[in-house]
């Protein structure tokens, strides 16, 4: 039952990707699937310590065709999320391999004050509804998850680590 026109659950491209990462890459703010233990695990293969933390201005979209988010402007509202604290450079190369390369990793403000670096959704595709974390998890997670396991290996080997 394998529709080759239906992908449920893209995984991002990583062809002619650029380095995205500074050396001094810092806190992670995560607002879409990597807020979730089983993707984590599954790609980096633990779960790393976190917060809970808020973007005011930008908010978590549901995009055309995906199930994971993207990062918009959205100057009344505040993206929920949490801060991952201890990502060490070879996870944070997995990370960066694994989301889009149509993402710009930029730091946000958060409502603590703090500053974290974020995927941010550059334009098209965005729907007006925001994404559900919810939903995702009761649909789409454990599919996902093991989607993430499959890929992370190629990954962790992509970043040369």
């Amino acid at each position: 039952m394998h529709n080759a026109t239906a992908q449920p659950f893209p995984v991002p491209t990583t062809a002619g990707r650029r380095d995205r990462l500074s050396p001094d890459a810092a806190l992670l703010f995560a607002y879409g699937t990597l807020q979730f233990d089983a993707v984590l695990e599954a790609l980096i293969g633990r779960i790393p310590q976190r917060v809970s933390a808020s973007a005011p201005g930008w908010r978590a979209a549901s995009l055309e065709g995906r199930v994971y988010p993207g990062l918009v402007a959205a100057p009344s509202s505040a993206a929920p999320g949490v801060l991952l604290t201890d990502l060490s450079r070879r996870e944070w190369t997995i990370l960066d391999a694994f989301e889009d390369d149509r993402y710009d990793l930029r730091e946000v403000t958060l409502t603590s004050g703090g500053r974290g670096l974020a995927y941010i959704w550059p334009d098209g595709e965005v729907r007006d509804e925001d994404w559900d974390a919810e939903q995702f998890r009761a649909r789409h997670l454990q599919e996902y998850a093991a989607r993430c396991a499959r890929i992370a290996p190629g990954l962790a080997a992509e970043g040369g680590q």
